[in-house]
């Protein structure tokens, strides 16, 4: 059965929601912007294997996550682009489920780190940054983002 519009809509609008919600949580301990970040709301990343809608969702749910955390302009624009990229092949890996937090890994491990270091001025070494943002993701899309991928499969049995 085909989705009508509205639901398509509505699906990626509370996508959205809920990675803003998630981020804004992680920003009241620290963790949503900085060298060292774990977004808890990167664990929805996984989504665009099971709705189209997640697409625009998470794309949205950045934008705004980032406006909302004070982000500046190249980190709204270049780490929402980044995720938009990683849903884009995210949902293209319905046969190997189980690799789906591997493009949001990689495209903020490669967009992120630059945008710290020299938008932001921090003092941390780059290399120092890649390997944090590495590790927040690997624990954000990897861990938890698999771990939504095992509760969603085992709902959809």
């Amino acid at each position: 059965m085909k989705k009508s519009p509205a639901t398509y809509v509505a699906q990626g609008a509370l996508i959205a929601a809920l990675y803003v919600i998630l981020t804004e949580i992680s920003a009241v301990f620290g963790l949503s912007g900085g060298a060292v970040q774990l977004r808890l709301s990167e664990a929805l990343t996984i989504l665009p294997l099971y709705l189209p809608s997640a697409i625009p969702g998470l794309f949205i749910g950045c934008i705004v996550s980032n406006l909302l955390t004070g982000c500046a302009l190249w980190d709204i624009v270049f780490g929402s682009l980044a995720t938009l990229v990683a849903a884009i092949i995210t949902s293209r890996l319905k046969r190997v489920k189980y690799l789906a937090s591997i493009p949001p890994i990689i495209a903020n491990t490669l967009v992120i780190p630059p945008i710290i270091a020299y938008v932001y001025g921090t003092e941390m070494a780059l290399w120092l940054i890649y390997i944090t943002v590495f590790l927040g993701e690997l624990v954000s899309c990897g861990v938890l983002g698999t771990a939504l991928i095992g509760v969603i499969e085992k709902r959809r049995k």
